[in-house]
């Protein structure tokens, strides 16, 4: 199969940026040709050429026309389905709130895939879109690449807080009050804090407590580290054998930070280590969650998809009525709109101070320009 990844960036290490590599790696390994487009290129994207995998940043650069597109964030899914206009898609939503995960319905988009509990109910909240196309595939993490490090030891020494969001504005200084009672050396890896590094799989074998979400939680929790869920979100719980199913169902994210960070909070889940339970989580990672499994249920999905499209009429009329309602929902004023409910968030934050809030503000601004359609 011919597979074409989107994505909205390919420049920082995060999360959708990290899935897109593993899934271009997995399905290269299994025989396939995953061929990647992002309008904006960097690190990641040079990464993933690297494997040896077509990165494009302009769609008509590409080498050949895929079998089906596999969609991150709506404006380049759409941007896919036009240039590629015989070719089905599927639609992958990664998160609950920000705006180019938000999916649409479009009848060549024939599935549409929640990585979570959470992103499933935003994918049903959306008008049109049939239950039955609705599909939940959790993150899955390359075992290949995060080896099981050596056992636990009986009582924790190093702690890492590994998150592109770690800062001293943001969760750092709360996990660092937390391990200075429990007497845990604390080092921080992030882009916010100046120090992400290309290669985490070799670093996390050194630490005995990770506090992280979502992906970075996974990828902890496939190599043998104890992980407390935690973020700049808020605090969550040390994930356990008791716990894990519950906590993947959320993708290890920001539905499962329940508590606020306060260092009383996240000290209550690190004296709940427990080097043997840690271990046991990490065997259930290793036999559930690793690539090679996930890339089985997608393939096994683009072949119900490539099938489904060729045995079904095409309705022209219904494909360019649900791209004008796309077009309607994401005018000028939706972006607008946007925007200002983030910044009153952002304004509803005690870390985030007037500078920080004016920078967010462009940021934001600069955001809505680039990707949105009208």
């Amino acid at each position: 199969m011919k597979i074409l990844i989107t994505n909205e960036h390919l420049e920082t290490r995060a999360g959708t940026q990290m899935a897109v590599r593993d899934l271009a790696v997995g399905l290269l390994r299994q025989g396939h040709l995953p061929l990647v487009y992002s309008p904006r290129l960097g690190d990641v994207a040079r990464e993933i050429a690297a494997g040896g995998i077509e990165v494009a940043s302009r769609l008509e650069t590409l080498s050949q026309a895929p079998d089906i597109i596999h969609g991150h964030h709506h404006p380049q899914v759409v941007q896919a389905m036009l240039h590629f206009p015989s070719v089905p898609a599927v639609f992958v939503c990664h998160a609950a709130t920000p705006w180019v995960e938000e999916p649409f319905y479009h009848p060549r988009i024939l599935k549409y895939v929640a990585v979570d509990d959470a992103c499933k109910q935003r994918i049903e909240r959306t008008p049109d879109i049939p239950p039955s196309r609705i599909e939940v595939i959790w993150n899955a993490v390359d075992l290949d690449r995060f080896q099981r490090r050596a056992p636990l030891p009986a009582r924790p020494v190093r702690a890492l807080v590994f998150s592109n969001h770690a800062a001293q504005s943001t969760q750092v200084p709360a996990i660092r009050r937390a391990c200075r009672r429990a007497g845990l050396q604390l080092d921080v890896v992030g882009h916010m804090a100046g120090t992400a590094v290309p290669n985490p799989e070799q670093v996390l074998p050194r630490y005995d407590v990770v506090f992280a979400k979502g992906r970075c939680a996974l990828e902890a929790l496939a190599v043998g580290n104890a992980v407390v869920v935690c973020d700049s979100g808020g605090a969550g719980a040390l994930v356990t054998s008791e716990n894990f199913e519950h906590l993947r169902s959320m993708t290890f994210g920001g539905s499962a930070l329940a508590n606020p960070l306060k260092p009383e909070f996240i000290a209550e889940e690190v004296a709940r280590y427990d080097a043997q339970d840690a271990a046991a989580v990490c065997g259930r990672v290793r036999a559930e969650a690793g690539l090679t499994l996930a890339i089985g249920r997608w393939v096994s999905l683009y072949a119900q998809v490539m099938h489904e499209f060729k045995q079904t009429p095409r309705d022209y009329n219904q494909e360019f009525t649900a791209l004008g309602t796309y077009l309607q929902h994401w005018n000028y004023a939706k972006r607008v709109d946007w925007e200002r409910e983030q910044l009153e968030n952002l304004s509803r934050t005690p870390l985030i101070g007037n500078a920080l809030l004016a920078v967010a503000r462009r940021v934001l601004r600069k955001w809505t320009g680039n990707y949105g359609l009208a």
